[in-house]
């Protein structure tokens, strides 16, 4: 993809280069380029603003704005990544909250079952993309602005997965289990504290594992048609928009890092709760 703007360089360096016009240079593959001139394929690793960035410059630049940067300072991806995981971590809770309380509901009323679960499967095939500006311009409209807004697109892609997972938990207990408790004259909240609950706790954290990542994509996706000036999405579009590759791509592998520590905590907090409540983890 580097090819032609390397080849235009060695050309103003007076190195021979095949074909010898520009012109005749777009008529190729970056592919077929290459092939032909070999020897200026080095050149296309190290390009100030190359259309695609090589791993180490991609590296170079994620330490320069992780570590070598202040967190407070506008360059670093610490501080924008803040930015973005705040509003992922309240749209996530948002968004976990409202799945659980939904697949109670669905769990023990039929009513719900048939009304609310089909609309809540409805609720994803719509493009996040379309959803996205919607949202921020009606709660801007009401003076709601911020965190909130890119909180909400979260909670929206997060709570689908909690619902679909904690249902199949909530149910995931057989008949045979259920009349015991009924035996034993247990209560509807009994059965649920002291079986449906538990028996749905691996099925959750599946699901908040998915929800999680998900709520990091909504929340950058939500920083794109806002102009935000801070975050993660702020960053990439800022790349885009100035021409300026390697900041983009930085911003796109610090999300990448930040939806793996995400994950990766909501995995230890699995294993502990798993272990105390006697449930060997996966």
């Amino acid at each position: 993809m580097n090819m032609h703007a390397a080849a235009s360089q060695a050309e103003r360096d007076s190195i021979i280069v095949t074909p010898d016009t520009a012109i005749a240079r777009q008529e190729l593959t970056g592919t077929s380029l290459a092939l032909r001139n070999t020897g200026i394929i080095p050149q296309t690793f190290n390009q100030d603003r190359p259309r695609l960035p090589s791993p180490h410059q991609v590296t170079a630049e994620l330490w320069d704005t992780i570590a070598l940067k202040r967190v407070t300072s506008k360059r670093s991806l610490v501080y924008h990544g803040w930015v973005t995981v705040s509003a992922t971590l309240l749209g996530f809770a948002i968004g976990t909250g409202l799945g659980i309380l939904l697949a109670v509901g669905i769990v023990y009323s039929r009513a719900m079952d048939l009304s609310i679960m089909p609309w809540a499967i409805a609720s994803q095939t719509v493009p996040i993309l379309a959803v996205a500006p919607m949202v921020i311009v009606m709660l801007g409209a009401i003076g709601i602005q911020g965190l909130f807004p890119k909180a909400m697109i979260a909670a929206y892609l997060s709570f689908f997965p909690v619902v679909v997972g904690m249902v199949k938990g909530l149910r995931s207990p057989d008949a045979m289990q259920l009349d015991l408790l009924r035996t034993y004259s247990a209560s509807r909240l009994q059965e649920f504290l002291k079986l449906r609950l538990p028996a749905s706790a691996p099925y959750l954290f599946a699901s908040l594992k998915i929800g999680i990542a998900a709520s990091l994509v909504g929340t950058i996706v939500g920083e794109l048609p806002t102009g935000a000036r801070a975050g993660l999405g702020a960053r990439m579009l800022v790349g885009d928009q100035f021409g300026q590759p390697l900041v983009a791509w930085a911003a796109l592998f610090a999300a990448a890092i930040a939806a793996a520590l995400l994950v990766g905590a909501l995995a230890l907090i699995e294993r502990a709760t798993l272990r105390r409540m006697g449930i060997a983890p996966a």
